[in-house]
């Protein structure tokens, strides 16, 4: 076995960074932690929350009490979504200040000066490492104007007493940009209760020089060489307990005008790329990063070393998972654990670190082509195939039989022959039976056709898992997958449930040819199977059903509601009135509109009652769903585009209210919305209550007219689709407008 070293970096103890200004910046880094741990192992105790937002939380860190080892707390800010890890006993003290004539310290006047205290924020752990990513603030200097300055500080304190928090030397640089500045990192001894520091040692510092105007040429991206941008390494194992950031500017230069700010900061080595736009404007940087610049933060279990060999661990040892190893720290200020080579884990925890599986893993552990890789404990092995000698591993693999051997074991490869052509025969005839489905179901009809794909059942097989699976509706089952690099919904139906020959393959023509924005796009099917398989384009965020009512709500604004209205008013025009055959939908409802990643709306299910053989398994019945149905269409069983009309209108007082209709007598949605329009009063109350503001209650008030027009019982005097879209569609714009003055 072999005692791993510290990864990276020497660290510097229990450090206090200066840093300046920070806030917010959404999505800085997208990587995930460095090592991710296996979905199905555990990276912290039992009982304990492993995540916050989107940050995994392994031990020894934890957020709640007896979920974490003393120094590693994280707290959780849950007003953020996602919500935000901070760690606990950290401090970043921002101290704010303006200074009047600073080039004439005779005259030096201060004018105000503020100190703030906040935690900073995780981006994200890696136990395998050893390391932390963590948001540093960036620090600025601007001028005013030629003589009055603003100063931007912030200390940044990592845990109280011996912390279990250092610096990474190796993953972290020193950035200075301006046109004339040098930074400077001081070893100085700070309290947030004392305004005076004490320098004791000048550590690092570099230069960025364009006080002459001439040198801005020499200013380039991608370049922190000292014109506009400088940059140095942090020293290695220097005891330092507080790093500070100074700044020596000279304003004796016309640049100040459009070059007012200069900046410092610690962050993550090579994640800064110079650009000299960044050089120009008030608070470039702090505003391009309000959250924050990265930096990398070793750790280690303070306050005790790796036992000697031979002797008990401590009580509090932390190592306490088998197949793990201690590792002292080369400053003699903690040690860390680490998983065995041919493991992987969390070696803080019980049975944390587990054999990899290393076959699964070829670019990494090599086993030949005549090799047969071997999972075992703390490795793998990789004999040569049967009949061949040497290592696999080593690619040393040659054949052992001699020729008479081979002459047998081919007289036994013969006989494998004869299977295999009584296979292939078996296979010829399950090829006929394909063809012939295949000819059932239209097949020659839709090779003509010129916007539907014909898919063979082998491509689908694969998809009809049941973990694919997603719903159950009228027509059969649906599963996800993904075919030609795209996902797609597959809807399987019931044997025997579609139409057959020719009229099944012209319905599906018909819808193929259906091309909007706003309608779900038939993509192709399959016909070698005894019931047509239809293959539809796939819709990441679900149905509107799930967005409003599902387990998982999603919140919606008043302007995300109306274009989802209006632009599935839009899709129903068109069926309605823009095709070359009217289409009229039949079902329409929230869990047939269904949203892309952007929530824009496509309508679906569309026209599944005409390929529904009705005189099989739905002899007679009304295909629909009786909260959203038309009452006449129930009573008369004749549809028309005005019965899509009335399930709008349902669908519109769902948008609003957030409630589900329910096909009930005397208490459900249509007819609370009615009785209060009949009685000429407001329907505030039914309006949900995340969307209902003073200033929108016009709206809501439009939108509830237009959904009782169109759940009117006298079919003449409900609006056209085409009537409803107008509407919709100048209440969207209206309300688009409104936002935009009120920006």
């Amino acid at each position: 076995m072999t005692t791993p070293s510290r990864p990276h970096s020497q660290p510097l103890p229990k450090i206090l960074l200066l840093v300046l200004l920070s806030a917010t910046i959404p999505h800085l880094i997208p990587e995930a932690a460095a090592a991710e741990q296996d979905e199905q192992q555990p990276i912290t105790l039992a009982g304990c929350p492993d995540k916050c937002g989107n940050i995994s939380i392994p031990y020894p860190f934890g957020m709640k009490p007896g979920c974490f080892r003393e120094g590693f707390q994280v707290t959780c800010n849950d007003s953020f979504n996602p919500h935000r890890a901070y760690v606990a006993d950290s401090r970043v003290y921002q101290s704010t200040f303006e200074e009047y004539d600073r080039v004439k310290p005779e005259f030096s006047e201060l004018w105000s000066r503020t100190l703030d205290t906040t935690a900073f924020e995780l981006i994200d752990i890696s136990i395998a490492n050893g390391e932390a990513r963590a948001y540093g603030a960036v620090s600025s200097v601007c001028s005013q104007n030629e003589t009055d300055y603003i100063s931007k500080n912030q200390h940044m304190k990592l845990g109280e007493k011996m912390s279990p928090f250092f610096l990474s030397t190796e993953r972290n640089v020193l950035i200075g940009v301006g046109w004339r500045v040098q930074t400077r990192v001081y070893s100085h001894l700070w309290s947030p209760s004392v305004h005076g520091n004490s320098q004791k040692e000048l550590i690092l510092s570099c230069l960025s020089d364009l006080a002459d105007p001439q040198l801005l040429a020499f200013a380039t991206n991608g370049s922190c060489k000292g014109r506009g941008c400088c940059e140095a390494a942090l020293p290695e194992a220097l005891p330092i307990t507080v790093l500070g950031l100074a700044f020596t500017m000279n304003n004796n230069n016309t640049l100040f005008k459009t070059n007012p700010c200069s900046y410092a900061m610690v962050v993550e080595s090579s994640w800064y790329n110079f650009s000299t736009p960044d050089m120009y404007g008030y608070e470039v940087l702090p505003n391009r990063y309000p959250r924050g610049v990265p930096f990398v933060i070793d750790f280690s279990i303070p306050n005790g070393s790796c036992p000697a060999k031979g002797q008990p661990p401590p009580s509090d040892y932390a190592c306490v998972s088998g197949n793990s190893s201690c590792a002292n720290t080369t400053t003699g200020q903690g040690y860390v654990c680490k998983c065995w080579d041919h493991y992987e884990g969390n070696p803080y925890i019980v049975n944390g670190c587990q054999d990899i599986n290393e076959c699964e893993l070829r670019d990494l552990y090599p086993c030949s082509a005549d090799g047969v890789c071997k999972n075992k404990l703390g490795g793998y092995d990789c004999p040569c195939k049967p009949g061949m000698k040497g290592d696999g591993i080593k690619g040393t693999c040659t054949d052992k039989f001699p020729a008479t051997a081979r002459v047998i074991l081919g007289g036994i490869g013969g006989v494998f022959i004869i299977a295999a052509i009584s296979f292939l025969i078996l296979l010829r005839k399950e090829k006929k039976k394909t063809r012939q489905f295949y000819e059932k179901n239209g097949g020659h009809t839709l090779e003509k056709a010129k916007f539907i794909k014909l898919f063979e059942k082998e491509r689908l097989k694969p998809i009809f898992k049941s973990s694919n699976f997603i719903g159950k509706g009228g027509f059969g089952e649906v599963y996800k997958g993904i075919l030609d690099n795209e996902p797609v919904a597959v809807k399987k139906p019931i044997s025997g449930s579609v139409l057959e020959n020719e009229q099944f393959a012209n319905e599906v023509i018909i819808q193929s040819q259906v091309i909007h924005k706003n309608i779900v796009r038939l993509i192709g099917c399959c016909l070698e199977v005894e019931a047509p398989i239809l293959v539809y384009e796939f819709l990441c965020s679900g149905s509107l059903d799930d967005i409003l009512h599902g387990k998982n709500k999603v919140p919606l604004n008043l302007g995300v509601r109306l274009s989802i209205a209006a632009e599935s008013a839009d899709g129903l025009v068109y069926m309605h009135s823009k095709t070359n055959i009217k289409i009229l939908h039949g079902d329409v409802k929230p869990a047939n509109i269904l949203l892309d990643e952007k929530f824009v709306p496509k309508i679906s299910d569309f026209g599944i009652s005409r390929l529904i053989a009705r005189d099989k398994h739905h002899t007679g019945s009304i295909i629909g769903d009786m909260s959203y149905m038309d009452p006449v269409y129930l009573q008369t069983g004749r549809l028309t585009e005005k019965s899509d009309v009335y399930s709008f209108g349902v669908v519109i007082l769902e948008l609003i209210s957030r409630k589900k209709a329910t096909h009930s007598e005397g208490s459900s949605l249509v007819i609370n919305f009615l009785e209060a329009y009949k009685k000429e009063r407001k329907a505030t109350h039914l309006f949900d209550k995340e969307i209902i503001a003073t200033e929108d209650l016009e709206v809501l008030d439009s939108l509830t007219g237009i959904a009782v027009e169109c759940l009117s019982l006298d079919v003449d005097q409900r609006p056209s689709m085409t009537d409803v879209f107008n509407r919709l569609f100048i209440l969207n714009q209206s309300h688009k407008s409104q936002l935009v003055c009120e920006l």
